[in-house]
């Protein structure tokens, strides 16, 4: 992976399902009625005694390995050699729909209206400014934070391994969480 990789760093632990993060990219990327760039998913198992539930807020994970690239008929995608970041080029895109089958987090959306795709970009232009992504500036509980993925890599309960989302040998995800136990894939059932 590029050693210059940007990521997103979810601490699990701390979400509170407020949905703060969704609002804020969906207003700053000016989407469409039903379009989510990012996702907050709660995630429920177990069995008594031993029940968990958690949230995971997610988008674009700028895969090492992005398949939304691959099948893209129109070559609307490209991966930056600067920062690793997935960017998406609406001029290019024809509206085929094969990235939002293809991906497997659900990170491009298509919008009726338009005819096109969108997805997260990281926020480019708040990152070229030195600021922070939309959705990290507007996270109450700080629980979404944006870097190096080497810096993120290598923290304690740092995981790209979650139970109930895809595995991450399909696209090799940049995007690093902190779970709880029961969370990891391997956790108990």
């Amino acid at each position: 992976m590029n050693s210059n990789q940007l990521a997103f760093y979810v601490d699990t632990t701390k979400c509170i399902n407020c949905k703060t993060c969704e609002i804020a990219c969906k207003d700053i990327n000016q989407a469409e009625p039903g379009q989510r760039l990012r996702k907050v998913r709660s995630i429920e198992g177990g069995e008594f005694p031993k029940v968990y539930v958690y949230n995971v807020s997610m988008s674009c994970n700028h895969c090492d390995d992005p398949v939304c690239a691959k099948v893209c008929p129109a070559k609307a995608y490209t991966k930056r050699t600067e920062d690793g970041l997935v960017i998406h080029n609406p001029e290019r895109c024809i509206g085929c729909k094969y990235c939002t089958w293809a991906c497997p987090y659900g990170a491009p959306q298509f919008s009726a209206a338009s005819g096109k795709v969108k997805k997260c970009n990281m926020c480019l232009k708040n990152v070229k400014d030195g600021e922070q992504p939309a959705c990290v500036a507007a996270c109450p509980m700080r629980a979404i934070e944006v870097g190096k993925l080497s810096d993120f890599a290598s923290l304690p309960g740092v995981t790209i391994s979650i139970r109930n989302i895809p595995s991450p040998e399909i696209t090799k995800p940049s995007s690093r969480y902190k779970v709880k136990p029961e969370a990891r894939k391997g956790g108990y059932a």
